[in-house]
């Protein structure tokens, strides 16, 4: 497999942005080109940058399992989401960056060729992508992501709810906006079918366990399907690590 890391300043972000894309090498394997191949966007959590799941993970030997692309760009605290300052992360991940990677490249974008994942803040980033344009992705896995709203009941003077308002504006405004987990489900509960297949992760001692539990039985009630995991597990790379095997394993065939 070979490693790229390309820099490049997104139209959608007007800021430099380290790309990191592992490639089959080279440009083959068994006499198949890279366009055919599965393509998993893989994004990084809180503090981390596109380089993390290279550096703190086997992703890359676990991707040669599969002959898959894997593009890990860098959003900085984002959380994904299109900023009112004018820096649209949502629409770079959604939108931008899957038309220059095919430009670059080549490489399909395809629903039926194309995942997303991640782990923290980008579970939440992976999971919003795949509800609000479920028409792009096959599968979509969420690791200890931030996966609701609930720790809004806590004070609106908080200072960990200070980079929130940064991102969002007036969190009174998040409940029922298109930024809550519970609009996502309730906006697809009619027609569960069109979403990718859903995975989730997360362990019992970390600190994001019961908003976990709270997507997971929101899903229930409203009969949308989710391959969900719990175990003992802290919000850590060895968790994280397991669960990307897990849900490749879950969704794509070993060469």
């Amino acid at each position: 497999m070979a490693l790229m890391r390309i820099d490049h300043v997104p139209e959608t972000v007007k800021v430099n942005s380290p790309l990191y894309v592992i490639l089959p090498e080279p440009g083959k394997v068994g006499g198949r080109p890279i366009a055919s191949s599965k393509v998993l966007y893989l994004l990084h959590g809180h503090s981390d940058d596109g380089s993390a799941w290279q550096r703190y993970t086997a992703i890359e030997s676990i991707a040669a399992l599969y002959n898959l692309v894997v593009v890990m760009p860098s959003a900085g605290l984002s959380f994904y989401t299109d900023q009112p300052n004018g820096q649209s992360y949502f629409t770079y991940i959604t939108e931008e960056l899957p038309h220059y990677l095919q430009y670059l490249f080549g490489l399909s974008h395809r629903r039926e060729d194309t995942l997303i994942a991640g782990n923290s803040m980008s579970g939440y980033g992976a999971f919003k992508a795949a509800f609000l344009h479920p028409e792009l992705y096959t599968a979509a896995a969420s690791f200890s992501g931030l996966l609701s709203l609930a720790f809004l009941k806590i004070s609106m003077d908080d200072p960990r709810l200070i980079e929130l308002k940064a991102l969002f504006g007036d969190l009174s405004q998040l409940p029922g906006s298109l930024h809550d987990p519970d609009t996502w489900i309730k906006n697809v509960a009619a027609n569960p079918s069109v979403l990718p297949r859903l995975y989730a992760a997360c362990g019992r001692q970390d600190d994001l366990y019961p908003l976990n539990t709270i997507f997971r039985a929101t899903c229930e009630a409203a009969s949308i399907p989710l391959d969900y995991h719990e175990e003992d597990g802290f919000h850590d790379w060895f968790f994280w690590n397991t669960h990307i095997q897990h849900f490749l394993a879950a969704n794509l065939s070993p060469l």
